[in-house]
């Protein structure tokens, strides 16, 4: 592989629209995938007629599987570019009515998978003295919502440990950022009232997946070295 970026969540919603991003770019990718083996063939073989294109199906909150794959991944190709910790979705429901099995998937989806997806490449990452990590958070984790106090804490945990991890790796020439999407129309928002959250939003529409797309390609690009441990929002204006 050239320069290869790593994409969990990588092939469907905001994901595909940032791994067609990053091939556009000219970056290999490793897109990680839980269950839609289809959607991801698919994907691949769009992209493959730009970039080189490897498909990892894994749950990132199997740590044994995601540690296994991405230490053979490092192993033949080296210490990827960029990882982009995209993978995560929702179980909402009040918190008095919340089981107990849905707050700690949706809290181990995004910051297990975090830790998953980061952990296994850090140390080769930092002897390369090169790279660049994205977290896709979300503005729930900014200013909450009601019915999703586990996706706030997962988010707003992701958010903090971006923050912390910047810190930890800025002298070794690794930048750590965030993305902080707002309501993005994907299959994870299929099923909520668009019309009234649009009411809220500035600019007056729902964001498309386009939209969070090139901020991602940006912080992962060479122009983005001065940037570390910001949060950016990509919102319409909802929060700011």
């Amino acid at each position: 592989m050239t320069d290869y970026v790593i994409i969990t969540g990588g092939t469907r919603g905001i994901g595909a629209a940032i791994a067609r991003e990053m091939a556009a770019r000219g970056y290999d990718l490793l897109l990680g995938y839980r269950s839609d083996t289809a959607a991801a063939e698919a994907l691949a073989a769009e992209l493959r007629l730009q970039v080189r294109v490897d498909l990892l199906q894994a749950d990132v909150t199997d740590r044994p599987a995601m540690k296994a794959a991405l230490t053979a991944t490092v192993a033949e190709h080296g210490a990827p570019w960029a990882v982009v910790a995209n993978a995560g979705f929702t179980r909402d429901g009040l918190l008095m009515w919340m089981k107990d099995e849905d707050w700690d998937a949706v809290i181990d989806g995004a910051l297990g998978g975090f830790y998953n997806l980061v952990k296994p490449v850090l140390a080769d990452m930092l002897k390369a003295r090169r790279g660049r990590i994205v977290t896709v958070a979300s503005v729930t984790g900014q200013m909450g919502n009601a019915g999703q106090t586990n996706y706030a804490a997962a988010k707003g945990g992701l958010i903090a440990a971006s923050k912390a991890l910047a810190r930890e790796v800025a002298k070794r020439g690794i930048t750590v950022n965030a993305v902080a999407p707002g309501l993005i129309a994907t299959e994870l928002t299929a099923g909520l009232n668009h019309d009234a959250m649009i009411a809220g939003i500035p600019l007056g529409r729902a964001g498309v997946p386009e939209d969070v797309a090139p901020a991602v390609g940006f912080l992962c690009s060479e122009g983005a070295a001065y940037i570390t441990g910001q949060v950016l929002g990509i919102n319409g204006g909802l929060y700011t």
